[in-house]
């Protein structure tokens, strides 16, 4: 089914939920109510705490409202005639008030039930088709938490039983591999309210994954031409004055830090920010000397931690932090060379994923919007360029008109995680407002100053959204090479632990991650620990193991392999490491 189809039934059925909620009970205020990438939800305001146990006679006036297959009518109206048809609905009307004289105001009508509403919705209320409610949660009316805590009721559709089964199953799915109750399960990462909101401490474990992540990206990107850099947490206000942050952005970060620079007569006050984007201070690196045409391109990348204020009701496990790091990186280049640096920089995203198993890449090429800062001519080229780019790497990709950002176009990737859910991980943007900003220069052959194109790029996003990612991609079950315990030694008693810390060292020696289980517990329930663990690999030791000269191995997706001797041990482990990755 399309999805403009699947998101008309998906915002159609937020409106007869609406409908069914104001039924069923007294005195409901209505907010808003979207269609999301997975159902919908609608913000209620009512004396009565909406719980689980209502979603049933919910679901049953919104089964008969389908039934009766009434039409959803659009009507454009008055400012005055909305307001009558609105009477009563406080947040309605406030949302009124906020559409700019002279602009339409449409509604839809369904049976007795009306809406303000830009639509569009589906002919009939019966080609909604089955809606099931899945949740209920707070939400502050405009993601304020300065105004009132609303009721959000979530739901989904299918157009039938037997899609909706699906549909639950794939939930019920997710819900297994959430990151968040793996992440405390595995002993990967937490977040403490004694520290603070949306601030992640990475565990022991999560830490060895996160090192085998930026090792093999720092050697990619050496590799590709990429210099690393490591740049200030803080800097100062007039920074981010000349960057356009303060004046775009100054919500998103945290508030100034006043200091007292200089002393006696000479002291003064200066205010710092922390860093919420990367970008101005790798301009400081290439503004560090002059450049000529010879010192481009120049790639400055960075894992660069970055803080930014997410509100309440936006932050969600590692996905949605307020300390996060990106996997950021800039390119300064001629006009000459910008189309080789573009395809380059999607071709190095397709192998970055693909490393990680994420081969399913969706591309989506953004364009010029109304306002936007930059010549035609640039424009024209940039998008050119990341057209071209696209199509010789053959990446399928979707045109969103409008939908650049007002410094340059930009193309965004996205992937298809075990489930098939999609997620934003690359981007690679042009900017044509920095550069004028900070006046970037280089000298070009003709002994002339010129102005050196822009480019934002990112492959993973941050590490820590990544993370979350990948920890739902595989259920927690990480491939060899990304697990924080590779290995897993089991010494059937205390007699064998000698030699268990013999192999331990000769594994460690191979640059596996190696961890014996020294605890007290039968054979038996080690092995279900590690197994729980999702240990990729479980090595088990005796002394007839050690007589031999061997151990038993145990493989997470093979089963029992028998004796093998340490070497041949090593040379599967590496044989695995190597090979291609797969979903």
């Amino acid at each position: 089914m399309e999805q403009a189809e699947i998101e008309k039934r998906r915002h159609s059925a937020a409106h007869l939920m609406a409908r069914a909620i104001s039924n069923v009970f007294e005195d409901v205020q209505v907010d808003i109510g979207p269609a999301t990438d997975d159902g919908f939800y609608y913000d209620f305001d009512l004396p009565h705490r909406i719980s689980t146990d209502d979603f049933p006679k919910i679901e049953a006036e919104i089964a008969r409202l389908i039934a009766l297959d009434e039409p959803f009518v659009r009507k454009e109206v008055s400012r005055e005639e909305c307001e009558k048809m609105l009477a009563g609905q406080k947040y309605k009307l406030e949302r009124l008030a906020d559409i700019p004289e002279g602009e339409t105001i449409s509604t839809y009508t369904v049976g007795d039930y009306v809406e303000m509403c830009r639509g569009p919705h589906v002919a009939r209320s019966s080609e909604i088709g089955v809606v099931k409610l899945t949740r209920v949660a707070g939400s502050y009316y405009r993601g304020d938490e300065k105004n009132k805590m609303l009721q959000r009721v979530y739901g989904i559709v299918a157009k039938d039983q037997a899609e909706l089964d699906e549909i639950l199953a794939r939930e019920e799915e997710a819900r297994r591999r959430d990151h968040r109750v793996l992440g405390k399960q595995l002993e990967l990462f937490t977040i403490t309210e004694s520290v603070g909101p949306g601030l992640a401490h990475w565990l022991p474990k999560g830490s060895r994954i996160r090192v085998a992540i930026e090792e093999y990206w720092r050697k990619r990107h050496y590799e590709a031409g990429y210099e690393i850099v490591y740049t200030p947490h803080v800097g100062r206000s007039n920074l981010w004055q000349t960057s356009g942050h303060l004046g775009f952005y100054k919500e998103g970060m945290f508030p100034c830090m006043k200091v007292q620079e200089g002393s006696g007569n000479d002291a003064y006050i200066e205010e710092y920010y922390v860093k919420p984007m990367n970008c101005p201070f790798h301009i400081q690196v290439y503004q560090f000397k002059k450049r000529s045409y010879r010192d481009l391109p120049m790639r400055l990348a960075e894992l660069g931690t970055v803080y930014r204020y997410e509100k309440d009701g936006v932050r969600h496990g590692l996905f949605r932090v307020r300390g996060f790091t990106q996997d950021d990186a800039h390119i300064f280049c001629t006009p000459e060379q910008i189309v080789q640096e573009i395809k380059d920089t999607v071709n190095f995203a397709k192998a970055m994923l693909g490393k990680f198993g994420f081969h399913d890449i969706q591309a989506y090429l953004s364009t010029k919007p109304e306002k936007a800062v930059g010549d035609d001519e640039r424009w024209e080229q940039a998008i050119a360029s990341l057209r071209s780019a696209l199509e010789q790497e053959g990446l399928s990709y979707e045109v969103d008109e409008g939908g650049g950002a007002f410094y340059g176009p930009k193309i965004d990737m996205k992937i298809k995680d075990a489930l098939g859910r999609p997620w934003q991980l690359g981007t690679v943007q042009f900017d044509f407002n920095l550069p004028e900003r900070f006046d970037l220069s280089y000298i070009g052959s003709d002994g002339q100053e010129h102005r050196p194109y822009m480019v934002h790029r990112a492959l993973l996003g941050s590490i820590e959204r990544f993370f979350g990612i990948l920890i739902e991609h595989y259920a927690g079950a990480f491939p060899l090479w990304l697990a924080p315990e590779q290995v897993r030694i089991l010494p059937i008693s205390d007699k064998a632990m000698d030699y268990a810390r013999k192999t331990q060292a000769a594994l460690r020696e191979a640059g596996f991650r190696v961890d014996v289980d020294i605890s007290a517990e039968k054979l038996g329930a080690k092995i279900r620990e590690a197994t729980l663990q999702k240990v990729p690999y479980q090595v088990v030791v005796g002394p007839r193991d050690e007589a031999a000269g061997t151990v038993s191995v145990r493989s997470r997706r093979e089963g029992d392999l028998g004796a093998m001797r340490i070497g041949d041990l090593i040379a599967k482990l590496r044989g695995e490491i190597d090979a291609p990755a797969e979903n």
